[in-house]
């Protein structure tokens, strides 16, 4: 049952609704009754009084603080965490905190719908306060009556020291949000990361408004590029939780390929391959980074096949681009593609070492002084070397990689070959172009290497034999002081290193 259903099915009792209550479905509605409310609160075990201990990322999140703070001196700073989305008519998704708002809080997982952090400027930088919603005693009505925050319905929350322990933030009832917003609003520039919680945004902006201020849009967007770039470069503990996101998504893949038989025993393979890799995404972290790309055959071509309804067949291959989300929301991106039946064609041996090969010259551009685009220049180039040498390239390769009178190879690979990755699958999104795909990589970034060729069986200008293979190697490597370290190199790349780890996990040694 849906978070939002629950909620429709507690109702007014003789004492009138209480505040959030669904009034619009009576048929659904039962009352409290006396004896009930008088009955509820009794002979429970007392809550802890041990605080529970801060989460790993607490030992780094001032330092993260302290960075957006100093480029923001004076100005009041709302991070939200965001709230739940409605998935259809009375359920909600499973929540998941803004980016920015779990980068500089510590808290992942599904923590903490409606929450928000606010910096507030004072004489030396600024000082945080966590706002949220803290559990209330027994004897509330909201312990059993409210689904939304009611212990009897989502479990036991947190105190307000408890969320201290935990964060090592000064904590705040989120009843007293917006007397803090408020506060000298027309003496203080307030900035929000919009995107985070439109009702809240609004909020504000009304405010603003009434202030006559206008809506601060470009000093909302100066804020958000803040929060992207803060992540270029990360710090030990996101480039631990990267090491620990690409092993467990490896044990994941190994469970793919052990499963295989069966997937193709079943039918619909790329469901089965899918719900097996989510599987360990769930055991093993809080979710899947993204969703899960079990693209067979044909499917492979189309680039974020994420329908996933397909059957695998022994003679043909499978894209698999998956990552495992860790409870601190940090995320792998790892592609392979695979024989399904445990050994590459020579048709598909062809397209993957001409793929591999692209990555290898991406992977050796992945260094401290080299450009990001360096990456995608290097692969892309092995990329129209083959192409040529198949013949299906019209021009040269130099005029094909002419940014104005080139591109023919992108009818084969469209996409990039690189991007930042972390706490966000796509991190660093809103990052300026000079500061992203212009700039110059540094010791501490983590971004992908991910080339590839489809050629989609609807393409007459390529030969049979290659018509329906899409193939992709995904890496995700860590900038170092000397060149890249590749975190998710317990997985092989070169075809007879994938054949012979196939063959052990499919049992055929």
């Amino acid at each position: 049952m849906g978070h939002a259903a629950l909620e429709q099915l507690i109702v007014a009792d003789e004492t009138g609704p209480a505040e959030g209550e669904n009034q619009e479905l009576p048929n659904r509605q039962s009352p409290f009754s006396e004896p009930f409310r008088a009955f509820i609160p009794q002979g429970w075990a007392p809550y802890s009084d041990v605080p529970p201990a801060a989460l790993p990322a607490t030992a780094y999140a001032p330092a993260r603080r302290e960075a957006l703070s100093a480029q923001f001196p004076g100005d009041r700073l709302v991070i939200p965490a965001g709230d739940l989305s409605v998935r259809s008519n009375d359920t909600d998704y499973r929540f998941r905190p803004h980016s920015a708002f779990a980068h500089l809080t510590g808290l992942g997982t599904d923590r903490e719908p409606a929450a928000v952090l606010v910096l507030e400027p004072t004489d030396d930088g600024h000082d945080a306060t966590l706002y949220f919603k803290p559990r209330v005693p027994r004897t509330d009505r909201e312990f059993y009556a409210d689904s939304r925050y009611g212990e009897m319905w989502v479990g036991q929350r947190e105190s307000l020291g408890e969320m201290e322990a935990l964060t090592g933030l000064a904590c705040a009832p989120i009843s007293q949000l917006s007397e803090a917003l408020a506060k000298n609003a027309g003496a203080t520039r307030v900035l929000i990361v919009s995107d985070a919680d439109a009702q809240l945004t609004a909020q504000l902006n009304g405010q603003r408004t009434a202030l006559g201020l206008g809506a601060e849009a470009a000093g909302d967007m100066q804020l958000t590029v803040a929060l992207s770039e803060l992540r270029l470069v990360k710090d030990d503990f996101e480039i631990e939780q990267m090491r620990v996101a690409c092993d467990v998504t490896a044990d994941g893949f190994e469970a793919v390929v052990a499963a295989l038989p069966e997937a193709v025993r079943r039918g619909r393979g790329e469901r089965w391959v899918e719900g097996v890799f989510g599987l360990h995404a769930r055991h093993a972290g809080n979710a899947v980074g993204y969703d899960t790309i079990a693209a067979a055959g044909d499917h492979a071509n189309t680039l974020h096949w994420i329908r996933n309804d397909g059957d695998l067949t022994p003679d043909g291959l499978l894209l698999l681009d998956a990552g495992v989300e860790l409870d601190s929301l940090y995320t792998a991106d790892i592609t392979r593609t695979l024989p399904v039946g445990g050994r590459f064609t020579p048709a598909q041996r062809k397209v993957y070492d001409a793929v591999l090969a692209a990555q290898e010259a991406g992977m050796a551009a992945a260094k401290p002084g080299a450009k990001f685009s360096d990456v995608h220049a290097a692969a892309i180039r092995v990329i129209a070397e083959h192409l040529l040498e198949w013949g299906l390239l019209p021009v040269s390769v130099e005029q094909t990689l002419d940014p104005e009178q080139g591109g023919h190879h992108r009818r084969w690979m469209v996409h990039g070959t690189s991007h930042h990755l972390g706490i966000d699958v796509h991190d660093c999104a809103q990052a300026r172009q000079e500061n992203y795909r212009d700039a110059v990589l540094r010791p501490g970034m983590v971004i992908t290497v991910e080339p590839g060729l489809y050629f989609k069986s609807t393409d007459l200008l390529v030969p049979d034999e290659l018509r329906g293979i899409g193939v992709r190697i995904e890496d995700d490597v860590l900038i170092t002081e000397t060149g890249c370290e590749n975190l998710s190199a317990r997985l092989p790349r070169t075809a007879e290193a994938v054949e012979s780890w196939m063959d052990g996990l499919l049992g055929h040694r």
